[in-house]
């Protein structure tokens, strides 16, 4: 081996031995269709937040074997499966959805190469094409409905002609052609993110934090629903067990004569004539608050049904 070689190879050994050591985020980028021009925009956009490492993956697999023999445990190890096929590695330590978004800018578009497998589905759109009329009989072959219009093709609607995963054929790529429509587009693709040791899929960052909240709060639902019913009481399940208790001493009172507190009064007034909070609901601005009243109270059979979900656990017995 030629001493330049060696020396080149050793310097990309302590070069990537050195991403593996400094960066804990990583993307697993795939690299089909990306031409060497597109390459170097992408490194030049990506300069001073991240780096794109590409090269054999033979070489890439002993580099991270070598630096695992020197780090036993290193999380990095899960990354070694997937060196496989056209992929590459954009190491970061910055905010990854801040540099997926500037590998989604360099994206170029491109036409649809026969035989290639089309990344996305292929819409033709309505209008004018610009083709004479003798090239009716190439459209009805697709089976696109067109109309003459002013001496040339029209297409009267939108039609699909390719699907994802799809296999262009000689006719779709000479109509996309005709039509100087590209309907692809080509960059680093993001198949896998590490991040700290966790490997996870790229859908992730689409995630807002109003997605999380509401998620969380489902989750939050989820376990209160459970504690209650198992009369087991959590953080969650709290504020359901007290609003449940309050409605169990409403009904203690409501069935009471003897027995009354301040909260339960509108309560045990409502029950006792609801025509009065009719009529002052009825009568304007002065039944505002009777008519929040009417509005909580419940007849006290209701409320000692409610009562009984997570209630009566709650305070070690069978009944209240």
């Amino acid at each position: 081996m030629p001493v330049w070689n060696r020396a080149k190879k050793e310097d990309y050994f302590e070069r990537v031995e050195e991403l593996l050591g400094s960066y804990t985020k990583v993307f697993v980028v795939g690299v089909d269709n990306v031409g060497s021009k597109q390459m170097q925009q992408i490194r030049q956009a990506l300069r001073g937040t991240a780096t794109v490492l590409m090269g054999k993956n033979t070489r890439i697999r002993k580099v991270m074997n070598i630096f695992l023999k020197k780090n036993p445990g290193h999380p990095i190890e899960q990354l070694v499966n997937y060196v496989g096929g056209n992929v590459g590695f954009v190491f970061t330590n910055g905010d990854l959805g801040s540099v997926r978004e500037t590998l989604e800018e360099n994206r170029v578009p491109a036409p649809a190469r026969v035989g290639s497998l089309a990344p996305c589905n292929v819409i033709v759109p309505p209008g004018p094409t610009g083709c004479d009329p003798g090239q009716t009989s190439f459209f009805q072959a697709l089976q696109i409905a067109t109309k003459i219009t002013k001496g040339q093709i029209e297409i009267t609607t939108a039609v699909q002609i390719l699907k994802e995963g799809d296999k262009v054929g000689n006719s779709e790529a000479i109509l996309l052609q005709k039509l100087n429509i590209l309907p692809f587009t080509y960059g680093l693709v993001i198949q896998t993110i590490y991040d700290n040791g966790s490997l996870f899929d790229p859908k992730v960052l689409d995630l807002t934090d109003a997605d999380l909240a509401a998620k969380f709060a489902v989750a939050v639902r989820n376990v209160a629903a459970i504690s209650l019913q198992l009369g087991y009481p959590t953080l969650a399940s709290l504020p359901h067990s007290i609003a449940n208790a309050f409605k169990a001493c409403v009904a203690v009172a409501v069935g009471l004569e003897e027995f009354s507190f301040e909260k339960a009064e509108p309560f045990k007034a409502y029950l006792k004539d609801p025509s009065a909070f009719a009529a002052a609901s009825g009568g304007g601005g002065g039944g505002a608050a009777p008519a929040a009243a009417q509005e909580e109270a419940k007849p006290a059979k209701e409320e000692e049904e409610e009562a009984d979900i997570g209630a009566g656990n709650m305070f070690g017995g069978d009944g209240y």
